[in-house]
């Protein structure tokens, strides 16, 4: 263990311990200790003092107890003549900084002064773009870092957390050696899909700074995330990592070691210090090495080397000047290199033929209409796209055709129509996989850089920006795209892929008729699929690598709880890869169809869950429910008051008659838990007839997130014929009129909900 880190480190440790009891007693004679502490949007309090430390803070006055433990971890500097193995002391000093770090984030939110504000325009342009509605807000200043990530946010990042898209995430700390070099690095990691954390700086000037200059677009859909321009700023990537083992781990707070352990086997991260490590750097740093979180520099500094905490170096120096390259874009390809090494991520890259970067952290980008140089679909045009089935001698593999016009006589920020055609061949390729690889169109074509698609079949809209059309891009790089990523990600199910652009307005007409009428064909097959009509489900255990005893058991009228994956779905992906997530369960007996007992089911979802689920019904909320991980789109919970449930979605922060927020109940419902009368669901699940079927079915539901009665309200519509209750949705309160069960009861009954006259739950 190196003195100088040592020194540095618990140094820093005593100081920023001081500096945040300095501001607490002068909060607290200034504020007063009942004044509200809190992060927006969590339901973990402030989540690393709450997973390190147990203690729940709401407020000033439950702070100095946080520091009271801080003290307790700190160490005298070492002397000049004491040369000893120091880890222990660094890493205790390290969880010291984190928690004072994470009190000084607390008392700044006390007053106001988070998230922190930065100032548009002046001295660095009015380049920068920000996605995340927290960026986006106005404040007296300018505009907003986003200080930390909501649990909306985190979960919704959840399934690309656990099927690898996001294989890891990286906390960048400081400013790089020039504007070229931060874009160069980030751009690295976004090309590998790990979400990129900014914070901190160098003498005043942060790599946020540099990235507005360069016009780097940053924010949730981007996997960039500025939390703030102080190294203090770092506690909020640690407080995500918490987060996730709090979230998908099924954790409680006061779980100091296991939180540890779980992040350093499930939560693959690391840190890039760039510029200048000073103390409180160094302090931070060793607060990450208890995570298992290496860091490198950019710089000279002391390294260190493996010691049991992790089996790879910790601190890794590597000087940017001595790093072999002849531009900073080569030098930034092996430093990110080096780190993804060092930390062990695992990575999937497609090498795509394309003249723009390509991955999955370019899928959020939106190309705004000053941006654009032209779309296909939308309010101006059509456009469709259409996978197909084809025999093997029909499929040229690798054939990219364009037939028609392309857009360089169209006039910038112009419109045309486009069909895309895909044919497959493939020895084990099926009819029924048609819908589930042309799903994939739209993450497929989203990945390139400048590129925006959105929406599907023949309601899909693309634009492609000016920088991507400045670079090269051009209708036969689509085809490129499909082309590379059927055979890198279905490649087991397809053999040959063969590509048509389609502009020629006849053909564009002539093709889109063929393409509705497999639509059309297609929801008649899948509509008469039942739970009946088959004799397997599917397992999906993606979430495993962070819910380590959950298991999501997918049947016709089921899909994952993440929204992600239905029994098709599923049932490719075992076609794809045998061995993986999503296995066959044979259904055996039936132990009773009205809750949706199945012996099979029972001795599969045991024997996965680690012997921690010993049944489970597929049709109640009351009995034995499906555990779930923490990525659902919502949650259902019943309100014993109303006889009946209410359903949550992920995306309402609002208050519920509960008297919990989505983040507070998702505690309940995830980590592998099964709670009678609380269930995580995949927000299609609500229109299956299966739907608690055993419980009420959809009469139950008495209070819906508004986002979703408008969002979904055709398909409700659809549901409510069905029960018999036309008006049932009119019925269903939601957040806009109904918070507290008093007012949910009086709706009810002002409204004549079925619920109240319905059989008793319980």
């Amino acid at each position: 263990m190196s003195r100088y880190i040592a020194r540095a480190a618990i140094r820093g440790a005593n100081l920023i311990v001081r500096e945040a009891d300095d501001m607490l007693q002068q909060a607290l004679q200034d504020l007063g200790p009942e004044t509200p502490v809190a992060f927006t949007n969590t339901a973990y309090y402030l989540p690393t003092i709450l997973g390190l430390t147990g203690i729940q803070v709401t407020k000033l006055g439950d702070l100095p107890q946080v520091l009271e433990q801080a003290r307790g971890f700190l160490h005298p500097v070492p002397g000049d003549k004491n040369w000893l193995p120091y880890l222990g002391e660094t890493l205790d000093c390290g969880i010291a900084t984190l928690l004072a770090e994470e009190t000084i984030e607390g008392i700044r939110f006390a007053r106001g002064l988070e998230p922190q504000p930065i100032t548009w325009g002046g001295a660095y342009g009015q380049a920068g773009s920000f996605t995340s509605p927290e960026f986006s807000q106005e404040g007296a200043n300018g505009r907003h870092l986003n200080g930390p990530i909501d649990d909306i946010q985190l979960r919704a990042w959840g399934i690309q957390l656990v099927d690898g898209r996001m294989p890891g995430f990286a906390a960048i700390v400081g400013a790089a050696r020039s504007n070229e070099a931060a874009v160069a690095i980030v751009r690295e990691l976004q090309k590998r899909n790990i979400l990129v954390f900014l914070c901190g700086n160098v003498n005043g000037r942060s790599i946020i700074h540099q990235l507005m200059e360069e016009g780097v677009e940053m924010g949730y859909d981007t996997y960039i995330v500025p939390f703030g321009l102080d190294t203090i700023s770092a506690i909020y990537p640690l407080g995500f990592a918490t987060r996730s083992a709090l979230t998908f781990g099924g954790m409680k707070g006061g779980q100091p070691r296991d939180i540890l352990l779980y992040n350093k086997n499930r939560v693959f991260a690391f840190v890039l210090a760039l510029g200048e490590v000073d103390d409180l750097k160094y302090a931070t740093a060793a607060g990450a090495i208890n995570y298992g979180f290496p860091t490198l520099a950019d710089t000279v500094i002391p390294q260190i080397t493996p010691t049991g905490i992790t089996p790879y170096e910790h601190v890794v120096s590597m000087p940017w000047d001595d790093i072999e390259g002849q531009n900073d874009t080569e030098k930034a390809a092996r430093f990110v290199q080096r780190a993804i090494e060092v930390r062990g991520v695992k990575i999937k890259i497609t090498e795509v033929p394309i003249p723009v970067p390509y991955g999955s952290a370019f899928e959020g980008e939106r190309v705004r209409k000053q941006d654009m140089r032209v779309e296909f679909g939308g309010k101006y045009s059509r456009c469709f796209e259409y996978l197909k089935m084809a025999d093997f001698d029909a499929v040229e593999d690798g054939k990219v055709t364009v037939v028609g016009p392309t857009f360089e006589n169209v006039e910038e920020g112009g419109a045309m129509d486009m069909g895309i055609v895909v044919e497959v061949a493939g020895r084990k390729m099926q009819e029924d996989f048609e819908p589930v690889l042309e799903r994939q169109i739209h993450y497929f074509i989203n990945g390139a850089s400048g590129i925006q698609h959105i929406g599907q079949r023949d309601i899909a809209w693309i634009r492609i920006s000016k920088a991507a059309a400045d670079k090269g891009f051009n209708l036969e790089h689509f085809g490129k795209i499909l082309y590379a990523r059927f055979h890198a990600d279905f490649g087991a199910i397809v053999d040959k892929v063969q590509v048509t652009i389609y502009t020629d307005p006849a053909k564009v007409e002539e093709w889109l008729a063929k393409a509705r009428e497999a639509y059309n064909q297609r929801n008649i097959r899948l509509a008469d699929m039942t739970d009946e009509s088959v004799e397997e489900f599917y397992s999906c255990t993606l979430c495993q690598s962070f819910a380590p005893n959950h298991v999501c058991v997918v049947s016709p009228e089921r899909l994952g709880l993440c929204g992600a994956y239905n029994w098709l779905d599923c049932k490719a992906s075992n076609q794809i890869n045998p061995t993986g997530p999503n296995q066959p369960i044979k259904k055996g007996a039936c132990l009773d169809p009205v809750y949706g007992i199945f012996e099979g089911v029972n001795q599969f979802v045991y024997q996965n869950s680690h012997q921690t689920v010993s049944n489970v019904t597929m049709y109640s909320i009351m009995r034995d429910p499906m555990t779930a991980c923490g990525c659902f789109e919502c949650i259902a919970m019943v309100v014993p008051e109303a006889n009946g449930i209410m359903i949550v979605s992920r995306e309402d922060p609002s208050m519920t008659p509960a008297g919990m927020t989505f983040s507070t109940l998702a505690g309940m419902a995830g980590g592998g838990l099964q709670t009678p009368g609380v269930m995580g669901v995949g927000k299609y699940y609500l229109l299956s007839k299966k739907f608690i079927s055993s419980d009420g079915g959809f009469k139950r539901v008495v209070w819906m997130s508004s986002v979703l009665k408008n969002t979904m309200a055709e398909e409700f519509k659809a549901v409510c014929e069905r029960e018999g209750d036309p008006d049932l949705m009119d019925k269903i309160a939601d957040e806009r009129s109904v918070t507290t069960v008093d007012e949910l009861l009086a709706w009810l009954e002002a409204h004549g909900h079925p619920a109240m006259v319905m059989d008793p739950m319980f």
